[in-house]
């Protein structure tokens, strides 16, 4: 189910910020280019939050050991043996809503 979570105007490109949605951590990411997209809000290697890394506009890059992900995927570049359980998201009238049912945030090799 869809809950809203934010506006669009709370999602500028080239940042990343977290929410609650129903228990969960989500990590909104505003892409290079103006797209969204919701992951796990820690990284799958050791629970770090990932909105204390850095993000560009295409990267996510955790700040403990510098795992690096696509943020258009959520797939691991630096390992590429990982990545991020990605939300469903969906906007209507400037509302940004996001669905956690049934997904849980990844967790990788340490």
């Amino acid at each position: 189910m869809f809950k809203k979570v934010c506006t669009l105007d709370d999602v500028w490109e080239g940042e990343m910020d977290c929410y609650e949605v129903d228990g969960q951590e989500v990590l909104l990411v505003g892409l290079e280019g103006g797209d969204i997209r919701a992951y796990q809000a820690v990284c799958p290697h050791q629970d770090i939050p990932l909105a204390e890394g850095r993000f560009d506009g295409k990267r996510l890059i955790c700040r403990a050991h510098q795992w690096v992900f696509d943020a258009c995927t959520g797939i691991g570049i630096n390992p590429g043996d990982c990545r991020l359980a990605s939300y469903p998201i969906k906007i209507e009238d400037d509302a940004v809503y996001v669905d956690t049912a049934d997904i849980k945030p990844l967790f990788a090799h340490t």
